[in-house]
């Protein structure tokens, strides 16, 4: 599965027949030289080991001081099946896939052909020799190397060769874009740092590489590095690592989990975090982590976790989500608290289990039968992953809600370049909790009775020492005193307070990103991941059209009067989204007065592959009749 588009070759025919006898030297592009602005893709196989490979690649790049992002596009259930990798390097710091490649490393046999077809014309592709990929395209810089030679005369021992071989493609790469070599040693004595052995031998595979590179290839193409300083001071984490930690921090002290891509990582980081950090002098740990039969049971355990008073949470993605729909609707009706990750791949069913999507948003806003409201945090960043993990906790506290933190397979499992995290100063934010001493001078309480106003009750927690502190938790109707009751009013008033929560949630969630100029009579909403692709593509509406465009950046539903706003400042306002059924734009018109709901547009991006820029500019030229 190539992931760009088949190119046509020097004659405009479709790219594929053979073209070895042919006279016509490689694409003769404008030689200007594409310094810090190209992507590298490589293909190989799932269970070769390239990933230290391609991290080391990325961490290389990183180290020079250039912006840079990877993807790991790799298949679902066995190894030996096809898996690319994708680096790109950004002078400008744009971090959303790029649909176009520009070096290619094909180690796939069974892609290779694809692979290559699916080149633009004056990229460039690197490959073993015996391959003969040169016979499909004229238009492509071909770069054969002998890998399995090389490889062979740098590792004597059989059975690591394949792992080896990689390394060999990553000195190679290293010497055609100008990768400084000894921040290629720092990345592989980083990746190696406990195997002093495994570092020496990939080490020694990459200079072979580099010298083979030096040696043997005359470097035809445009593309290379020069060192920038825009990554100083900067980490590269991926999101599932950032909302670990972010839990953390937050003081999470039971987590409960069924393993599911793409959130296991959630939880498996998790608990490095807090054996590390959550292990007191004695020995004793002060958390518990449980693996449940299923995450319908580990929802259960969070939301009795969250009653007895604990911090707790789960991770998983939408097969999960659908699994949980009955607990959380008991949860959401008798309001505990608990967190829930949703690291959202491709449906519907198994669907696609290590692709990327945003198509969870309609069915956990209302997750469960009846009416029932989420709240949802919508983190586009590593770093917000961090900061609305700590959100999330407080909020479900404030609020006595269930409370979803959705990100997807692209933030969660991929690399991004991040400003480091900030140490959380705010107090932890327990809500409306009643001790003893305040239920003594009280008298008493009604455990869903709403005093302030804002649709949120106060609460007790299990072993407060008051006679008075117990109450019934039920998922059948119940009164302000928590008392079973059946009668139409008694339910009315309960559900009316529950949607006066959610309003009250407005003014809690983090609010919108929004950059407007007051100018431009055309409005871009996104969300999540859809931010780095639309962040690039208002650069190229501008620069190729000159076309300006506000933008708003939606953090958390429900929706803050801000987004309001944004919609009644425009004429034409387009949701970009990653999901088939427009589902932001499905809960915006429900949110939005009539008259302003008919301004909206849909651009949708739904193939598993994280949107890129080009893809939103098109739809909006197309759109607009530019």
């Amino acid at each position: 599965m190539a992931t760009g588009h088949v190119a046509l070759d020097s004659t405009g025919v479709e790219a594929g027949e053979p073209v070895s006898n042919s006279t016509e030297e490689p694409y003769e592009a404008a030689r200007r030289p594409v310094i810090n602005d190209f992507s590298i893709q490589v293909a190989t196989v799932n269970g070769s080991g390239s990933q230290s490979a391609n991290i080391i690649l990325l961490r290389s790049i990183f180290g020079m001081g250039i912006p840079v992002s990877g993807k790991n596009l790799f298949p679902s259930n066995i190894a030996g099946l096809p898996t690319w990798y994708t680096i790109r390097a950004s002078k400008q710091g744009y971090v959303a896939r790029k649909e176009e490649i520009d070096v290619l490393v094909a180690l796939n046999a069974e892609t290779a052909k694809e692979d290559i077809l699916a080149l633009p014309a004056g990229s460039v592709a690197i490959y073993e020799e015996a391959a003969n990929l040169k016979q499909y395209r004229n238009d492509v810089i071909c770069y054969p190397v002998p890998f399995d030679k090389l490889t062979a005369a740098a590792c004597p021992e059989a059975k690591l060769r394949k792992l080896v071989k990689n390394m060999i493609y990553v000195g190679v790469v290293a010497k055609l874009i100008s990768l400084d070599l000894n921040v290629v040693e720092a990345a592989v004595r980083r990746q190696f740092a406990k195997k002093q052995k495994a570092a020496d031998l990939n080490w020694a595979a990459i200079q072979a590489g580099y010298d083979y590179a030096t040696q043997s290839i005359t470097k035809q193409d445009p593309f290379a590095l020069e060192r920038m300083h825009a990554t100083d001071g900067k980490i590269i984490i991926d999101g599932n690592a950032a909302a670990a930690l972010g839990a953390l921090f937050a003081g999470v002290t039971v987590v409960t989990w069924y393993p599911i891509t793409p959130s296991s990582s959630v939880v498996e980081q998790l608990i490095g975090y807090l054996k590390k950090y959550r292990v007191e002098p004695d020995g004793k740990a002060s958390f518990a982590v449980v693996q449940a039969e299923d995450e319908l049971a580990a929802v259960g355990m969070v939301l009795g976790a969250g009653w007895a008073g604990a911090r707790s949470m789960t991770a998983t993605s939408g097969p999960g989500i659908s699994l949980m729909a009955e607990f959380v609707g008991l949860g959401y009706f008798t309001e505990l608290p608990g967190v829930i990750f949703d690291i959202q791949r491709v449906g519907p069913s198994t669907g696609l289990p290590t692709r990327t999507s945003q198509g969870d948003i309609l069915s956990v806003a209302t997750l469960s039968h009846g009416d029932t409201k989420h709240v949802m945090l919508l983190p586009a960043s590593v770093k917000e992953c961090f900061e609305f993990a700590g959100a999330a906790f407080d909020l479900t506290e404030r609020l006595q809600t269930p409370i979803f933190v959705l990100s997807d397979l692209d933030l969660g499992m991929n690399n991004w370049m991040s400003e480091p995290f900030e140490y959380p100063e705010k107090p932890l934010d327990r809500g409306k909790v009643l001790t003893a001493e305040d239920l003594k001078r009280l008298g008493g309480f009604a455990r869903y009775k709403d005093v302030d106003g804002d649709g949120i009750p106060y609460r007790t927690l299990p072993g407060t020492d008051h006679p008075l502190a117990a109450y019934f938790v039920r998922g059948s109707g119940h009164n302000e005193r928590a008392v079973y009751t059946e009668k139409p009013d008694d339910y009315q008033n309960l559900m009316e307070r529950l949607n006066r929560k959610f309003e009250t949630a407005r003014t809690l969630v983090p609010a919108p990103v929004v950059v407007q100029t007051g100018k431009s009579k055309i409005g871009l909403i996104a969300y999540g991941t859809s931010d780095f692709a639309v962040t690039e593509s208002r650069d190229q509406m501008k620069k190729e059209y000159g076309v300006e465009t506000d933008y708003l950046r939606i953090r958390a539903f429900p929706f803050t009067r801000e987004v309001h706003e944004f919609v009644a400042s425009h004429e034409r306002v387009y949701v970009i989204e990653q999901n088939r059924d427009a589902q932001m734009l499905s809960l915006l018109k429900l949110d939005l007065p009539a008259a302003e709901a008919v301004k909206l547009r849909s651009i949708r991006h739904f193939n598993g592959l994280p949107i890129d820029a080009r893809s939103v500019t098109n739809a909006l030229v197309i759109e607009e009749n530019l």
